[in-house]
């Protein structure tokens, strides 16, 4: 295989292959990102960029493979988002309370991959504690997508949480990125920036060392341009830890070697309550025609009812706030983070660090969890919202009787320009309808880039499946991938 005329239009599976075989080093391979990244800073994609880390990691790389201990990782630049803590280096979770804040300790994702042999070039701009669906609600002020509409200038978001990660892997400014997933925030902005994100069951990657939104929900997965980087990336960063004890202790596959076997006499379902009104007729009309490819690679198509799906955006809206309300206590002002002048005493000290540490966001989900978690109100609505939660995943389990995976939109539509939703809430959280139910379920889904609008505006589609069968999801996602031919890449004005 020769090598592209820029580095960075490597896939991570060639970049793997090129550094293994020694037809380009590690630290050249870094170095192109490195600069890329630098190119790139009108997106905003990086909180904080580590070059003189990168590159020393990458030299440690070549020195390394020159002796025949290269690993599976190895020298492969990757981007991080800023809600893992990483040992030394700033993690700010998107928040100004944070925004000084350097961990004393590695999280067991990044460890994992450290651990591979990957290299890190820097941590990924977010949403403020992973809360928001266009990365618009960062401290750091807002990544952009790099992706624009044909013929316009227009600035759009790309989506969130994992806004950055997405925008970096998009832009060509990594290999791939790691993303955490609530409500859709690995998923979403993947369809929206046309990559692929992957959200695995809930426990297949320990979530310690990753700054808490809902720690019911909350779960970490790669983001790539393609699906077979996503399994190659999954497969490391997945682990059982005995310091997370919602991690589960089942075998992690070999996602890769599963990923050509084709989908012939899988059963995909299609929910036919995820038809919503108002939907442009671009993601019904991609939806069909994903169900025929997979048809004509062999799948059998049926149609499959998940009835307590409206009940999800709303439960979901109680559930992660009140699991908020309770992570977030832990920033007072005290121990660690921002903290103000001139208080009074303990309680004006708590009230002013977090009225000034907090966006308006996150100081909204924090008072509505409060309100869903108080006396008088949680039987009315937190009790009640767990029960739809049961109900949920029951539909998921009824489902799953009659199908291997299901295959639904990513997004209820394409990209849209920054600023057009941030003051409307309930416009901002429709765009996580269908994507929440799968977290509430604790179940896997990917989003593979599918097609563009008519004005050049990536869609995806997404699978969902059953618990710890990401190997299947990975499987169907591929076939998608072959059959849509997904080869479109923003231009890259930036660099103007």
């Amino acid at each position: 295989m020769s090598l592209p005329a820029e580095p960075t239009s490597f896939s991570l599976a060639e970049a793997r292959d090129a550094v293994t075989a020694k037809r380009i080093s590690s630290k050249e391979l870094t170095d192109a990102f490195v600069r890329a990244v630098e190119e790139a800073r009108p997106l905003n994609a990086f909180v904080t960029e580590t070059p003189e880390r990168a590159l020393a990691m990458a030299e440690d790389s070549d020195r390394r493979i020159a002796k025949g201990e290269g690993r599976p990782l190895e020298g492969l630049p990757l981007a991080i988002k800023d809600l893992f803590c990483t040992k030394g280096v700033r993690t700010t979770a998107g928040s100004r309370i944070l925004s000084n804040f350097i961990p004393p300790y590695e999280s067991t994702v990044s460890q994992n991959l450290w651990d591979a042999g990957a290299v890190m070039l820097g941590k990924t701009n977010m949403d403020e504690f992973a809360m928001g669906s266009s990365n618009e609600t960062s401290h750091f002020k807002p990544v952009i997508n790099p992706w624009r509409a044909t013929n316009s200038n227009q600035s759009l978001v790309p989506g969130g949480s994992s806004g950055g990660s997405a925008t970096a892997v998009s832009g060509f400014l990594c290999l791939g990125a790691t993303g955490t997933d609530t409500g859709g925030s690995i998923r979403q902005p993947a369809a929206v920036t046309g990559t692929v994100g992957i959200k695995p069951t809930y426990g297949r990657c320990s979530r310690w060392g990753i700054v808490a939104f809902a720690s019911s929900l909350d779960q970490a997965g790669p983001m790539t341009r393609r699906v077979r980087d996503a399994a190659i990336l999954l497969k490391h960063m997945a682990s059982v830890d005995p310091k997370d004890s919602t991690s589960v202790d089942v075998p992690v596959p070999d996602y890769e070697a599963t990923l050509e076997d084709g989908v012939k006499g899988l059963r995909v379902g299609i929910p036919k309550e995820y038809r919503i009104d108002g939907a442009p007729p671009e993601i019904d009309a991609l939806w069909a025609k994903g169900a025929e490819w997979l048809k004509d690679a062999g799948a059998e198509i049926v149609e499959v009812s998940l009835p307590h799906t409206k009940y999800a955006l709303p439960a979901y809206y109680i559930v992660a706030p009140a699991e908020a309300s309770s992570n977030l206590a832990r920033y007072d002002g005290v121990r660690y983070g921002h903290r103000a002048a001139g208080a009074k005493d303990i309680v004006d000290l708590y009230e002013k660090s977090r009225a000034e540490g907090f966006g308006a966001e996150v100081r909204r989900r924090i008072l509505i969890g409060t309100y869903v978690l108080s006396a008088g109100y949680y039987d009315a609505f937190y009790a009640q919202a767990q029960k739809v939660r049961s109900l949920i995943l029951r539909d998921f389990t009824e489902a799953f009787k009659k199908c291997d995976v299901l295959l639904t939109p990513a997004t209820p539509g394409p990209a849209f320009a920054l600023g057009s939703k941030s003051d409307d809430p309930v416009a901002m959280y429709l765009n996580d309808v269908f994507t929440v139910t799968v977290n509430l379920a604790g179940l896997p889904g990917i989003a593979v880039p599918a097609g563009l609008t008519s004005d050049g505006l990536p869609l995806g589609l997404q699978v969902i499946g059953q618990a710890f069968d990401e190997a299947t999801v990975f499987k169907v996602g591929r076939a998608i991938e072959q059959a849509a031919g997904f080869t479109a890449t923003p231009a890259k004005w930036w660099r103007v």
